[in-house]
């Protein structure tokens, strides 16, 4: 049998592992967002509310929002707007996670095994799995941006109609055509600094605590590479993960759910430095932690849901455990 040949009766994750990792991971993100997606909406809108740069702006003085917790919150869209509304921007939520999620993936298993190198026993210093997890996260954040920024916009599209305000869009295609007309492909990546910034924290988080206490676990107890370990290293990644992220998250929210003039600038904070300024001198330093309850207990489960389906899928199609 001719080389070429041989190449092609082996079985497609050996011919093209990166490619079949990266459809893994998208498919195993995908079932774990729309699981877990009305929780990112009540997050984001108790992110933008109280905005204290809003009355300053002139934007919408007078506009009194009463604070709402998780639940109130997620009980008033449904009462208010629809059950569907919880829905709202799933799909470019997706379409985020299908590039995000893949690209993260494959570029830490990169890191990881090429670039950084395990150590001689195969273990992964946590070092090593910090910078791998931080590099991962943010290059996978910036090709999704433009994904996340249509998300944001759109969950906040039910809130505009109950204000009175006109939608902005009709769909997903339409979101993503008037903000190019608009702002141009810069406009697309509206927010992208503080988005990176937040996925490398995210990462950091989730990526580095679930490779460390996964291997710990398979290093140190009894526990062995099965779904009891996965759950176990998946709690812990979730929770480390909402510690690190949400400051930089509600900094990303506030950018790009922020009004913009005709160049595509915003009307409200000038940079994701100034966004965080004007949050903490005009609420208070816990003002940065607002969504903190619904991201950690959006991440626990997505988290759990993502790595159980990832490394199930990865099992079945053949592909070496992560």
């Amino acid at each position: 049998m001719s080389p070429a040949e041989e190449e092609k009766s082996l079985p497609l994750p050996e011919r093209w592992p990166r490619a079949s990792k990266f459809a893994l991971s998208a498919c195993a993100a995908a079932v774990a967002e729309l699981v877990t997606f009305p929780l990112d909406l009540t997050k984001t809108r108790l992110q933008v509310q109280g905005e204290a740069a809003v009355p300053r702006s002139g934007a919408a003085a007078g506009q009194a929002v009463p604070y709402r917790g998780m639940l109130r919150t997620a009980a008033g869209i449904v009462q208010e707007e629809g059950l569907r509304k919880l829905w709202q921007g799933a799909a470019p939520a997706i379409y985020r996670h299908i590039v995000y999620s893949g690209v993260r993936m494959v570029a830490y298993e990169h890191l990881r095994d090429s670039v950084l190198g395990r150590s001689e026993d195969e273990s992964f210093p946590f070092w090593k799995a910090v910078v791998g997890g931080m590099f991962a996260g943010a290059i996978g954040q910036f090709f999704a941006s433009p994904t996340d920024l249509v998300k944001v916009q759109m969950q906040m599209e039910g809130k505009r109609k109950l204000e009175g305000k006109p939608l902005r869009f009709r769909g997903v295609h339409h979101a993503f055509m008037k903000i190019l007309s608009e702002g141009g492909i810069r406009g697309l990546w509206a927010g992208w600094v503080p988005n990176v910034q937040r996925a490398a924290l995210v990462n950091m988080g989730d990526l580095t605590t679930y490779d460390s206490v996964k291997h710990f676990l398979l290093l140190n107890t009894p526990l062995v590479d099965n779904s009891v370990t996965h759950s176990a290293a998946s709690c812990c990644s979730g929770l480390v993960a909402a510690v690190l992220g949400t400051p930089a998250d509600v900094v990303k929210t506030r950018i790009m759910n922020q009004p913009r003039d005709k160049q595509g600038r915003g009307l409200l904070y000038k940079s994701s430095m100034d966004c965080l300024i004007q949050t903490v001198q005009g609420e208070g330093f816990m003002s940065l932690y607002k969504g903190f309850i619904p991201t950690w207990m959006r991440m626990a489960p997505w988290s759990l849901v993502f790595w159980l389906t990832y490394e199930q899928i990865r099992r079945i199609c053949g592909v070496s455990s992560f």
